[in-house]
């Protein structure tokens, strides 16, 4: 409780204050809605919201869960196999320079506009980046004692990656998952910007905004938001339920 009060406390002050600015006329309430305003139209909405984040966050979910196992298989590949390691990072840089903006568009074109695969796969490329760095930096931070004692026992390749080299990266890789949670709901929402199915957060915030209701887009806004902090959570519980240890040292 003691480390939850000062964001509390932050946030309900950031609240005052910008309803006071919007109040006190410093900025017209349809450029920039009050809070009281939206959580307003955040209630009346809420079925919409809800419904709107279900279709968001399924799309970040499955490009999350993609992205998570493309990238950890090929970190496994590029730790087993120094010049496919060396190859992997700057092809993996140039991959995450991709901006949505650019990709989905281009996506869109290539799969039917009634389908979720190009948000999923704009999703699941955000994703891959932080996912493979970290992982890919946990497997080659292995115990040189379990590296010998492994080579003692004759271990194949893929015995050492299982029972040593992954189990030892796990730190690292909820550290890339924690990264990659926000970024897929903010990519998956991004998508729906340009197109496609009219079912998600991002849509709707985009056809409230083109009618000028304001504090409709910022109710769809907030829904984002908590969405995202459900992703961030989730990974936070799963990391603590594969790394008990971690809780108990800490």
């Amino acid at each position: 409780m003691r480390r939850l009060l000062p964001p509390l406390i932050t946030g309900l002050l950031a609240l005052v204050l910008w309803e006071l600015f919007v109040r006190l006329g410093r900025v017209a309430p349809f450029i920039l809605p009050a809070p009281s305003a939206i959580g307003t139209e955040l209630t009346a909405q809420r079925a919409n919201v809800w419904d709107a984040a279900l279709a968001s966050g399924a799309n970040a979910l499955i490009g999350l869960i993609g992205g998570t196992v493309v990238a950890v298989l090929a970190a496994l590949a590029a730790s087993r196999f120094r010049p496919l390691g060396d190859l992997s990072v700057p092809i993996a840089a140039l991959v995450n320079a991709l901006p949505i903006i650019a990709l989905a568009p281009i996506l869109n074109n290539m799969f039917e506009s009634t389908s979720s695969v190009p948000r999923r796969l704009v999703t699941g490329i955000v994703v891959f980046f932080p996912v493979f760095l970290n992982t890919l930096r946990g497997l080659r931070e292995v115990d040189p004692v379990h590296q010998e004692l492994m080579r003692t026992y004759a271990a194949s390749g893929w015995t050492f990656a299982t029972k040593v080299r992954l189990p030892g990266a796990l730190g690292h890789l909820f550290t890339g998952l924690r990264q990659a949670s926000a970024l897929a709901v903010i990519a998956a929402v991004v998508a729906e910007y340009f197109g496609g199915l009219q079912d998600g957060l991002g849509a709707r915030i985009t056809s409230a905004a083109a009618f000028t209701a304001y504090p409709r887009a910022w109710a769809f806004v907030v829904g984002a938001c908590l969405l995202g902090l459900t992703f961030y959570l989730a990974t936070l519980l799963l990391e603590r339920l594969a790394m008990p240890w971690k809780r108990v040292s800490s």
